[in-house]
């Protein structure tokens, strides 16, 4: 799994001019799913990212976490987090996840962070024409890939 977290001050993603999921200080996380990927990585990446310490302290040092400015999470699903362009113009999905492979995982990301924050997570519509806004803080953004965590 590939995530590239931004620290916001504000988020939202509206899916045919509706707001479907927002938040107010926190994360946006966009996640992108590959083929080989398992519940373990789910749980590593979850646990990663309840305990990023990239929010400033009153020294201005990233030493906080997201339970410690009663942070949020957006969650947006992202299949061109995998994109191959080693070749030619035009991307290549296919370390994608497919559907049948990628919403189970997508599913179970959004209960393994609601658990380990301890709130619901807000999130996108997986394969939906979405619209994201965010207001990103500092700019502050991580890229976290699960198969690099050894």
């Amino acid at each position: 799994m590939i995530a590239v977290v931004q620290r916001v001050s504000h988020a939202s993603v509206t899916i045919e001019n509706q707001i479907k999921g927002q938040i107010g200080t926190g994360f946006l996380v966009l996640l992108g799913i590959t083929h080989t990927d398992t519940h373990e990585d789910v749980e590593w990446l979850s646990r990663k990212l309840i305990g990023m310490r990239i929010f400033s302290d009153a020294d201005g040092k990233m030493n906080l976490d997201l339970a410690a400015v009663d942070g949020s999470i957006l969650l947006i699903s992202q299949f061109t987090l995998h994109a191959s362009t080693k070749k030619g113009n035009r991307p290549s999905f296919i370390e994608a996840a497919r559907p049948d492979v990628a919403i189970p995982l997508y599913e179970a990301m959004i209960a393994q962070l609601s658990i380990d924050l301890g709130k619901p997570i807000q999130t996108g519509e997986f394969g939906a024409d979405m619209k994201v806004s965010l207001l990103n803080d500092g700019p502050v953004t991580i890229l976290i890939d699960s198969k690099n965590r050894i």
